[in-house]
C-alpha cells in the first residue's frame, strides 16, 4: 500500500501562484475561472523548441538496408495510387515538430483540432489518416479594450508575436494586427479535457482574463463525447476604477490544415440561431471528392454581451474586406455591423483565395466587476471516407443527422451544455486530483495523457454499414471447421444453456470485417443478455434537456465502430500489440468501445483473406491474413474490410498477437463480468490459442521465437524461448483456462491447464537466472539482457485477479532488476526504463529497440510494479517518463508523446498510442473493479478460479490492497508458490 508520506518529498507540480498573482487567483475564484492546482503550467513566452529527432546508427543502416529499399519503392508505388503508406520514414513534415503542443479540441471520433499552449490551432486531422500539422495562424482570439471615453486604449491578438508563418508588417493579412502580447504574465494551464489561460495584465494592466477551454470529454457518456465542438469561456476582471469596454474577437479560417484554404469554392454563411447563440458558418470544399466539411464558430449574446460577425475577409489587398480592414473596424469600433447578420452566403472563394470569417463578442465591464463572454466551435464532416471508397456516418449523426449544418446545432448545444460538461468531468476527475497519497506530477500527466484519444487519429463510426460500397473489394474465405469447437457446450454462470455448437463443416465466403463476417459467431451465440453488464446507460440524465440529446434510457446500447491510430506517423488503424498497452484507457473510461473493438477481432481470428502480400524485412510473399491469427492491425485504406497494413514481418508469425487477444479480452470479461461478451468471443479465443501450438516444436508445451523481430520490438531479434512472449503465452494459458471454468468449456479448461504447468515448468528451467528472466534461451550476445517488459505476462495477469504466474520471490526479483538497472542507471532514473540492459549495467544496442526507452512500456512495468507491492519503485520509474517527456526540464513532449526516445534525448514516432498505458497503473490502483467471482466447485474437479484481489479490501487511500493469493487450483492444475 502507499503510505501516508511516501510521496510528500517530491515536487514536480507547478504551484499556480509560482506562476500567477495569488490577487488574481482569488478574483477569478468563481465560476471554474481559475486553474486547478494540480495542472501542467507554462508560460506564454516560453521558447518552444525544435524537437531532436531519432536517427539510425551506421550498423543499423547497414542491417536494414534492404528493408529500406523495399519499404522506399512500396512508398513509391502507393503514391502512384494516390495513396499514402502506413509507414513512410523518408518523407518529413515541412513544420518541423516543436514543444509547443497543448490540449486538443474536441470528443472522440469525428476529427480533432489540437491547440498549443500559446493559442495556435494546428494538427487538423478532419480527413482520417491526415494530419496537418502546421499552424493556421488566422485561427485567433483577440481582445480590444476601451477605457476613459476612448482615451485608453488596448488591442491585441491574445497570442505572443513570435510565430512562424508570420509576413512582413506592412501587409494586409494579418501580420497587420496587433501582436502585441508578450507572455511573462500571462500562462497556459492544461487538465485533459479542459485548459486554462490566464492573461494577468496583459495587454490591460487593469484587466485579468481567463480563458477556459472545455471539450466533451466525458467517461461513460457515449453520446457526448463523441462530438466535434469546443467551447472558450472568458472571464474578464476589471481591477480598474474606470468601466472598460471589452470586445472579444474570434477569427478562423476556411481550411481544414495545410494548404486546403487555397483549393477554391469555400463559402462562408451568417447565422443567427437560437438562445442567443449566433455566428458563421464557414462550408469547405474538400479535395479529391473528399466528404465536404462545414465549420460553425460564435458566440452567445446574453442581456449584457453583444455579438455581431464579418462573414468574409481575405489576406490580400486584394479581397474585399482585408484582414487590415477587419483589424481596424474592431480597433475603431469594438463590434461589426449587424446588417452584416442578412447578408447571406458569401460568394464561393476562388483558388489561391483565402475566406476567413470574424465573431465578435462585446460587453461593458464596471470598476471591480466580472463578466463571462463563451465562445464555441464546431466542425461537421458528416461522413468519414476512406482511401479505397468506403464512405461511413460519424457516431455524432446518431443525434444531429448527416446535414453539415449540424454545425450550427453543435455550437448551440455546447454554448448551452458546457456547464453540465463540467460538472461531469469534475466529478471524474476530482477523487483523483484529491488523493494526497499520488503524486501531483502523476496526477496531471494521469489525465493529460488522454489527449491521445481525440488527437491520436480517431474515427467513431455510427454503425458496421458503408454509406457507399466500393467495387472490387475480394471475399475472404471463413471455413467453419478450423474453429475446432465440435460438441462443445457453454454455459452460462446462471446454468442458462449458451450454446451447443456442432462443427458442420462448412465453408462460407464474406467480406472481412463485415457483419456477414462474424456469421459463425453470432449464428452459434444468439444468445444477447446483457448479464453482468455495469453500465446504467450512455449518458448522465442531466443531459436530456436539449430537444437533440436522446433520452439516455432509450439509447441503443449499441457503441458503433471505434478507430484509433497507432500514431499520426504509423497510420494503422487499432494496431493490436500496442492497444495491449493503450487499452486500460478505454476500459476504465469507455468500456464498451473497448469491447465493441475486441469483438473486431474476434471476428477477424475467425477470417482469412487470401490476397498476397510481399513482406518487406525479407522479401518474402505470404497472405495478407491467416486464419487463427490475430491481426496486428485493422487495417489503413479500407479499415475492417483489409486488414494488416503492416507489411514488414508477416504478423502470423508473430508470437505475442495471439496471447495479447485472449488476455485482453479475459481482463475484460472479468472486469466487465458481462457474459454475453464472453460467449460471443470465446470460439475465437479458442481458435487463437490452438493457432499457436504450431510454434511449440519441440511439444514443451512453450512457444518459441523464431530468430526474428517476431513480436512488438519488430527490430529486436529473439531466438527460442522469450520472456516476452513467454510470459505472455503462460498468462494465456492460464486466462483461457479460468474463462473456460466461467464458461462450462471444461475439457479445453482442463488441456490449458496441463500446459501451463508443463510450460512454466521449462519457462523457469529455461529463462530464470538467479535474479531475472534473461531476455530468451539463444546463445547471441544479448540473451542474457535485462528487457524491460519482461513481465508483461504478470502484468495481466495480476490485473485480471487471476493467480501469479511465478512465486513473489521471483516476481519482485525481476522487477528489482529493472528498477535498478533498466531505470536506475540511465541518467538516474530520470527518462523511464530502457528496454534492454546488459547484466554489466550497459545499455543493450542490439539494435534500435533495445537501446530505446518506450514510455507505454514504462508506465506498464510501473502498473506491475503497484501490483506486486512495489509502489515506490512504480512512480519512481513512472515519474522518470514525466521527467523527460513533460516536465519543465524534459525534451517538450508533452500532448505529443512519443513511442520512444533515446538516452540523449531524440524522439521516434510523435503522438503515439502507447502511452496511454499509464492509465494501467490507474487501473492497478483502483478497487473499483468487478473481478469475476470464483465458480462453483466444478463436476470435473476442484478448480478455483477466485480472483485474489479483494474488492472490499482496500486503505482508503484508492488503491487496491492485494490481501491473499488465490488459492491453488487443486491436484493437477495451477500451483501457487505458497502450497
Amino acid at each position: 500500500m502507499v503510505s501516508g508520506n511516501l510521496f510528500h518529498f517530491r515536487k514536480n507540480s507547478w504551484p499556480p501562484e509560482e506562476y500567477i498573482n495569488r490577487t488574481t487567483l482569488h478574483l477569478l475564484d468563481f465560476d471554474s475561472a481559475a486553474p486547478p492546482e494540480q495542472a501542467w503550467r507554462k508560460k506564454l513566452n516560453s521558447h518552444a523548441s525544435i524537437l531532436k529527432e531519432f536517427s539510425v546508427t551506421f550498423t543499423e543502416a547497414i542491417k536494414m538496408f534492404r528493408l529500406g529499399l523495399r519499404l522506399w519503392h512500396y512508398i513509391r508505388e502507393e503514391a502512384s495510387h494516390g495513396r499514402k503508406a502506413p509507414i513512410d520514414p523518408f518523407t518529413r513534415e515541412s513544420c518541423k515538430p516543436s514543444a509547443s503542443q497543448g490540449v486538443p479540441l474536441g470528443g472522440m471520433g469525428s476529427g480533432s483540432i489540437s491547440r498549443g499552449f500559446r493559442g495556435e490551432f494546428r494538427h487538423f486531422q478532419i480527413l482520417p489518416g491526415i494530419c496537418e500539422t502546421s499552424p493556421v495562424m488566422a485561427n485567433q482570439f483577440s481582445i480590444f479594450i476601451s477605457r476613459d471615453g476612448g482615451n485608453k486604449k488596448y488591442a491585441s491578438v491574445l497570442a505572443p508575436g513570435q510565430h512562424e508563418g508570420l509576413g512582413k508588417s506592412g501587409d494586409h493579412g494579418i501580420s497587420s494586427w496587433g501582436w502585441n502580447l508578450n507572455g511573462q504574465h500571462s500562462t497556459y494551464h492544461a487538465l485533459f479535457p479542459r485548459a486554462w489561460t490566464i492573461y494577468d495584465g496583459e495587454p490591460d494592466p487593469e484587466l485579468k482574463v481567463s480563458c477556459r477551454q472545455i471539450s466533451p470529454f466525458i467517461p461513460h457518456n457515449y453520446r457526448e463525447s463523441s462530438l466535434p465542438t469546443a467551447v472558450f469561456v472568458y472571464t474578464l476582471v476589471n481591477t480598474g476604477k474606470e468601466r472598460a469596454k471589452v470586445s472579444l474577437l474570434f477569427t478562423w479560417a476556411n481550411s481544414i490544415g495545410g494548404i486546403s484554404h487555397l483549393s477554391g469554392d469555400h463559402v462562408n454563411e451568417p447565422f443567427i440561431g437560437e438562445d442567443g447563440v449566433s455566428g458563421v458558418l464557414l462550408h469547405h470544399k474538400t479535395a479529391k471528392d473528399n466528404p465536404p466539411v462545414t465549420y460553425a464558430i460564435a458566440a452567445c449574446e446574453t442581456q449584457n454581451v453583444s455579438v455581431s460577425v464579418l462573414p468574409s475577409f481575405g489576406l490580400t489587398e486584394g479581397s474585399h474586406v482585408t484582414a487590415k480592414d477587419m483589424w481596424g473596424k474592431m480597433t475603431e469600433d469594438g463590434h461589426f455591423d449587424r446588417e452584416n447578420f442578412s447578408k447571406g452566403p458569401t460568394m464561393p472563394s476562388s483558388p489561391g483565395e483565402t475566406h476567413c470569417a470574424a465573431v465578435s463578442a462585446s460587453t461593458w465591464v464596471e470598476p471591480h466587476g466580472k463578466c463571462t463572454v463563451a465562445f464555441s466551435v464546431a466542425w461537421s464532416s458528416p461522413k468519414v471516407k476512406f482511401c479505397k471508397g468506403k464512405s461511413y456516418n460519424r457516431r455524432y449523426t446518431k443525434y444531429y443527422g448527416t446535414s453539415e449544418r449540424a454545425a450550427k446545432d453543435l455550437v448551440h448545444d455546447s454554448l448551452t451544455n458546457y456547464k453540465l460538461w463540467e460538472e461531469e468531468i469534475e466529478k471524474w476527475q476530482n477523487p483523483i486530483l484529491r488523493d494526497d497519497k499520488l503524486p501531483e506530477w502523476y496526477k496531471f500527466t494521469l489525465f493529460n495523457e488522454l489527449y491521445f484519444l481525440v488527437a491520436g487519429g480517431t474515427v467513431w463510426i455510427e454503425s458496421s454499414t458503408p454509406v457507399t460500397e466500393s467495387r472490387g473489394i475480394k471475399s475472404i474465405t471463413m471455413d467453419d471447421k478450423d474453429a475446432d469447437i465440435t460438441e462443445e457446450r457453454v454455459v452460462h454462470k446462471s446454468g442458462a444453456l449458451i450454446q451447443q455448437a456442432a462443427d458442420n463443416g462448412s465453408s462460407k465466403s464474406v467480406d472481412v470485417g463485415s457483419r456477414d463476417c462474424d456469421e459463425t459467431t453470432s449464428d452459434r451465440y444468439p444468445y444477447k443478455d446483457n448479464l453482468g453488464t455495469t453500465e446504467n446507460g450512455e449518458a448522465n440524465s442531466s443531459f436530456t434537456s436539449n430537444k437533440r440529446l436522446l433520452d439516455p434510457v432509450k439509447d441503443s446500447d449499441d457503441v458503433g465502430r471505434f478507430l484509433y491510430l497507432e500514431g499520426v506517423e504509423y497510420i494503422m488503424w487499432c494496431t493490436y500489440d500496442v492497444h495491449f498497452y493503450a487499452s486500460f484507457a478505454l476500459l476504465e473510461l469507455f468500456p464498451k468501445i473497448e469491447l465493441s473493438i475486441q469483438r473486431e477481432f474476434a471476428k477477424a481470428v475467425l477470417c482469412e483473406d487470401g490476397r498476397r502480400v510481399k513482406f518487406l524485412a525479407e522479401g518474402n510473399w505470404g497472405i495478407r491474413k491467416v486464419r487463427g491469427a490475430v491481426p496486428h492491425d485493422l487495417g489503413t485504406h479500407d479499415p475492417w474490410h483489409e486488414m494488416n497494413a503492416y507489411n514488414i514481418h508477416d504478423t502470423s508469425r508473430w508470437k505475442d498477437l495471439n496471447p495479447k487477444f485472449v488476455l485482453q479480452v479475459y481482463r475484460d470479461f472479468a472486469a466487465t463480468g458481462d457474459f454475453s461478451f464472453g460467449a460471443e468471443v470465446w470460439p475465437s479465443v479458442r481458435a487463437a490459442m490452438e493457432y499457436m501450438e504450431q510454434f511449440d516444436r519441440d511439444n514443451d508445451c512453450l512457444i518459441e521465437n523464431d530468430g526474428f523481430p517476431d513480436q512488438t520490438y519488430d527490430t529486436w531479434t529473439v531466438h527460442g524461448i522469450s520472456a516476452y512472449c513467454g510470459s505472455l503465452w503462460l498468462a494465456a494459458l492460464q486466462a483461457a483456462a479460468a474463462m473456460a471454468i466461467q464458461l462450462g468449456d471444461t475439457s479445453f479448461a482442463e488441456k490449458c491447464k496441463g500446459k501451463f504447468i508443463k510450460a512454466k515448468a521449462v519457462f523457469e528451467e529455461k529463462l530464470w537466472n538467479g535474479s531475472y528472466f534473461n531476455y530468451d534461451s539463444g546463445s547471441s550476445s544479448n540473451s542474457k539482457s535485462i528487457q524491460a517488459d519482461q513481465l508483461a505476462g504478470q502484468w495481466y495477469t495480476a490485473s485480471s485477479g487471476l493467480p501469479d504466474l511465478f512465486d513473489s520471490f521471483k516476481i519482485q526479483s525481476s522487477l528489482q532488476k529493472i528498477f535498478d538497472f533498466n531505470v536506475m542507471k540511465v541518467r538516474g532514473g530520470r527518462m523511464g526504463a530502457v528496454n534492454g540492459m546488459h547484466p554489466n549495467g550497459k545499455v543493450d544496442e542490439t539494435c534500435m529497440q533495445s537501446r530505446e526507452i518506450w514510455s507505454g512500456v514504462t508506465y506498464g512495468v510501473a502498473a506491475t510494479m503497484i501490483l506486486a507491492g512495489m509502489e515506490e519503485q512504480a512512480f519512481t520509474t513512472a515519474e522518470g517518463i514525466f521527467i523527460a517527456g513533460w516536465s519543465e526540464e524534459g525534451f517538450g513532449y508533452s500532448f505529443q508523446t512519443p513511442e520512444a526516445w533515446t538516452v540523449d534525448g531524440h524522439f521516434r514516432s510523435l503522438i503515439y498510442m502507447r502511452p496511454l498505458s499509464i492509465w494501467g497503473m490507474q487501473f492497478a490502483l483502483s478497487s473499483s473493479k468487478t473481478i469475476l467471482e470464483a465458480p462453483m466447485v466444478n463436476v470435473m474437479d476442484r478448480i478455483l478460479a477466485s480472483p485474489h484481489i479483494s474488492n472490499s479490501s482496500h486503505n482508503g487511500t484508492g488503491v487496491r490492497k492485494i490481501t491473499s493469493k488465490a488459492k491453488c487450483f487443486g491436484n493437477s492444475v495451477f500451483h501457487c508458490s505458497s502450497c
